[in-house]
């Protein structure tokens, strides 16, 4: 019995019309506590704009997770998925759960950032643990299977990953719609890439997030009345890095050992921007952490295009790594 596709699109537009829904809501209240990006030094807007994209990214998660679970329970999902599903959930369940809490660390983390600057040993510190519980509850990359020490290698490296990806796709949230945008068109790569392979579960995770990054963009891009703020792009790389380990890229279906590199494909556009930026800093004998105009979209502003601009190229050429990345992994 094959997966039906109808769910693949339920768990998309219910991540999507969840956080479309919330986001005036999370954006009165960000008005209401004073939860805004003031302009200032590097800013690009000139009146205060509430950080609510996190929230809300967070609420489309959130919300068509339970509605799914309560439909599983009473089996009301299109015919043929309650089985594949439930099998899905029994098989993964302590990972799905540190996944959640993961995502409610990360925003958290973030809503602190936003709201009082944290220094970054606490941050960092943060990150850490969030990283350090998924990987302990199996969420992990599998290295040298035969060795001792693979768990504690495989612990280590997946750390490493997830710190990695979230501080990629962290510091490329400078113009409207770019962040939201990758963390979008990536989870849907590798949601069609767990879907072509077969795993149903990670498939429609994934599709959920990328709904959800999606159902932010109306309110971000080309003009923005809300902002990702750190929590949502601390979200948003805690997502890629994650999705990034779930799928099993290297099967007995497809053999390829090219198809393990499919994940850096899809986030070739961040972590390409991260090594470049890190690089030119290190050159300009800055500190690397110290933020600058030296990413891709400020280049690209730079040689003349406008934001809104520069920001769907950089889509284009991530939509490009993607697509490569779903015919390597496919």
């Amino acid at each position: 019995m094959t997966f039906p596709t109808s769910a693949y699109l339920l768990a998309f537009l219910g991540g999507a019309l969840a956080t479309f829904a919330s986001l005036p809501l999370w954006r009165a209240w960000c008005v209401r506590t004073g939860l805004v990006d003031d302009p200032g030094h590097r800013k690009i807007h000139e009146t205060p704009i509430p950080l609510a994209g996190g929230l809300a990214v967070l609420t489309g998660l959130i919300v068509p997770l339970v509605a799914g679970a309560v439909a599983l329970q009473l089996g009301l999902l299109p015919g043929g998925a309650v089985e594949k599903i439930s099998y899905g959930f029994e098989k993964r369940a302590l990972q799905l759960a540190a996944i959640l809490v993961g995502a409610l660390g990360m925003v958290l983390l973030g809503w602190l950032d936003d709201k009082h600057e944290l220094r970054a040993g606490p941050k960092f510190a943060g990150q850490l643990g969030i990283a350090l519980l998924v990987a302990l509850a199996g969420v992990r990359i599998k290295l040298f299977p035969e060795s001792p020490l693979s768990p504690v290698l495989s612990c280590g490296v997946t750390v490493l990953w997830i710190l990695t990806v979230v501080s990629a796709v962290n510091i490329m949230d400078n113009m409207n719609g770019l962040c939201a945008g990758l963390g979008a068109i990536g989870a849907a790569a590798f949601g069609t890439m767990a879907a072509l392979q077969g795993q149903y579960l990670v498939a429609s995770l994934a599709l959920l997030a990328a709904g959800a990054l999606a159902g932010f963009l109306p309110f971000n891009y080309p003009k923005a009345s809300a902002f990702l703020g750190d929590s949502g792009s601390h979200l948003s790389g805690f997502l890629l890095a994650v999705l990034a380990i779930l799928p099993h890229f290297y099967t007995a279906q497809n053999p390829r050992s090219l198809a393990v590199l499919a994940p850096l494909l899809v986030l070739a556009v961040p972590l390409g921007d991260m090594v470049c930026v890190m690089w030119i800093r290190w050159r300009a004998g800055k500190p690397v952490w110290v933020g600058d105009t030296n990413h891709l979209s400020h280049r690209f502003v730079r040689q003349g295009l406008g934001k809104a601009q520069a920001v769907a190229v950089i889509w284009a050429m991530h939509a490009a790594a993607c697509a490569a990345a779903v015919w390597l992994g496919s």
